[in-house]
């Protein structure tokens, strides 16, 4: 079992206010955010990229760990995690999260990289975190 944090900070208003994200890794330290960076598209960060991050880092792991089960050695994967933040009712919702992988896996065949990427997609512990719907395209590069 493992135990780690990242923190927060924040001051003054919704719109007006600035916040700062920190990981214990120190990856981010006072990392800015804020509704700018959130609603805006401004610079800074925001949660919701933080969990497509974080779900695309640990859908990959956990499919390495499957290909290594199936005795199959990824060469290369990408994972992008596109996450849908929605107004539903009086506040707001991740409503769904896309992952898109592209693999170059030497010796596997599409329908067992398919399977192995899905169990990957329902297996990972980001993705039993999210009560979300979660969709995956999946390429295999020759």
């Amino acid at each position: 079992m493992t135990t780690t944090h990242g923190s927060a900070k924040w001051q003054d208003g919704i719109k007006d206010g600035k916040g700062a994200i920190s990981t214990k890794s120190g990856a981010l330290s006072d990392y800015p955010y804020g509704f700018a960076s959130r609603f805006e598209g401004k610079p800074g960060s925001n949660p919701e990229e933080l969990i497509g991050a974080a779900h695309a880092a640990c859908f990959t792991m956990a499919l390495s760990l499957i290909l290594g089960e199936a005795k199959l050695t990824a060469e290369h994967m990408e994972t992008r995690a596109d996450v849908t933040l929605e107004k539903v009712g009086d506040g707001f919702a991740i409503t769904a999260v896309h992952l898109t992988l592209s693999a170059k896996i030497p010796g596997a065949d599409n329908a067992a990289f398919q399977e192995l990427a899905g169990k990957a997609k329902a297996g990972c512990p980001v993705s039993k975190l999210l009560n979300t719907k979660i969709t995956l395209d999946a390429s295999l590069q020759g």
